[in-house]
């Protein structure tokens, strides 16, 4: 887990615009799934897709999605093709989604986020209810149980 939050710190040092999403923001809000991996949804506008290539520096980002896994090399005129990265870093994977079913592109989920603290600093995370929404448009096996540890929370907190 240290380096997954070693890649948050990086993208909030870098000031990369993103919203953390998916397994991680699920055992941020309390829920025991476990992860290897994190997902941001993100703004990918050429400034902020180059912010994320500066905060990855020296972790050898190759995109993990590829045969050959070609190097992570994002320039000005490359980066308004992009719609989704999914990265091997030296520290760990990191996807990057521009857009989470059920909920929309980065403006909407940004809209569904709130601001929480990890290791002192300030990170945007989808609110419970929007990541129950998200798991529930997924519908896979292990969103299903996510969404399951995630509405007891919610009763828990008196949310639902």
């Amino acid at each position: 887990m240290d380096d997954l939050t070693d890649i948050i710190d990086r993208l909030i040092q870098a000031d990369v615009d993103f919203v953390l999403v998916g397994g991680l923001a699920a055992v941020t809000h309390g829920s025991s799934t476990t992860t290897q991996d994190i997902d941001v949804c993100c703004d990918f506008s050429t400034t902020n897709l180059l912010r994320l290539q500066s905060a990855l520096a020296g972790t050898r980002p190759v995109h993990r999605m590829t045969t050959n896994r070609m190097p992570l090399h994002l320039t000005e005129g490359n980066c308004g093709r992009l719609k989704n990265l999914y990265l091997d870093t030296d520290i760990g994977q990191l996807d990057c989604l521009g857009n989470i079913l059920g909920l929309g592109g980065f403006h909407a989920v940004k809209q569904q986020s709130e601001t929480i603290k990890i290791d002192g600093h300030a990170c945007r995370i989808l609110r419970i209810e929007a990541l129950i929404a998200s798991k529930k448009a997924m519908g896979r096996p292990k969103d299903i149980e996510t969404i399951r540890h995630l509405e007891v929370i919610q009763r828990e907190r008196g949310e639902a």
